[in-house]
């Protein structure tokens, strides 16, 4: 996964970004994007390799694991990341489409003529909509992956023992998850600032709609 990627697109959005914007952009580079790709990834790097059942039913484990861990943890925040970033880009290439609409104005030799943008970075008529949108749709992304988080594992958190009986296993065997404590401190962390990010979201879509 390329995140230098994500980290150039968002930097290009960021000098048509309110205050707003740039602490949001902030949040996402520091404390999701650098958690991640330092920290985030390592400490899930185990999680099938040291999920033990106190059985040697072939199988077995690989079931268990399957069952409490449908999706893992690592890979949602990582599309999770993905979707959130997106509508960035799609102001990215509203402003382009704008700039590339003015330079073909002043190509055909209207120069004199009074300018289809005369800033095209500046957010009105459709770009206020697709930059309105765009924090919309981060929110609402954010607020999705906290209910799919939620309903896969309870609480946010990871407990040291689980109960597991799905065929082939031979009957009730103990599963022990590894780290499960350091696990469930990055979640709440991830979870916390997910949820300043909707609120910063919210807040610079309102704080739009009334400077308009």
């Amino acid at each position: 996964m390329n995140w230098e990627l994500f980290k150039g697109l968002l930097s290009g959005v960021n000098k048509y970004s309110t205050a707003f914007g740039r602490i949001w952009l902030s949040l996402v580079f520091i404390f999701r994007l650098l958690v991640y790709v330092v920290a985030a990834e390592r400490v899930w790097s185990d999680d099938h390799k040291d999920f033990d059942c106190n059985t040697r039913q072939p199988g077995c484990t690989n079931v268990c694991y399957d069952h409490f861990f449908p999706i893992s943890h690592i890979r949602l925040w990582a599309l999770q990341l993905i979707l959130v970033t997106c509508p960035s880009l799609l102001v990215i290439m509203h402003v382009a489409y704008r700039k590339a609409k003015e330079q073909r104005h002043r190509s055909a030799g209207r120069d004199n003529c009074r300018c289809v943008y005369s800033n095209p970075g500046k957010k009105r008529g459709g770009l206020w909509w697709t930059y309105l949108l765009s924090l919309v749709f981060k929110a609402g992304v954010d607020v999705v992956f906290l209910y799919i988080f939620y309903r896969f594992y309870r609480n946010y958190t990871l407990p040291r023992l689980v109960k597991c009986e799905l065929p082939p296993c031979p009957n009730v065997v103990d599963c022990f998850i590894s780290r499960p404590t350091e696990k469930s401190i990055f979640t709440l962390f991830m979870v916390v600032i997910t949820c300043i990010c909707i609120v910063l979201s919210l807040v610079e879509a309102t704080y739009l709609i009334g400077k308009r």
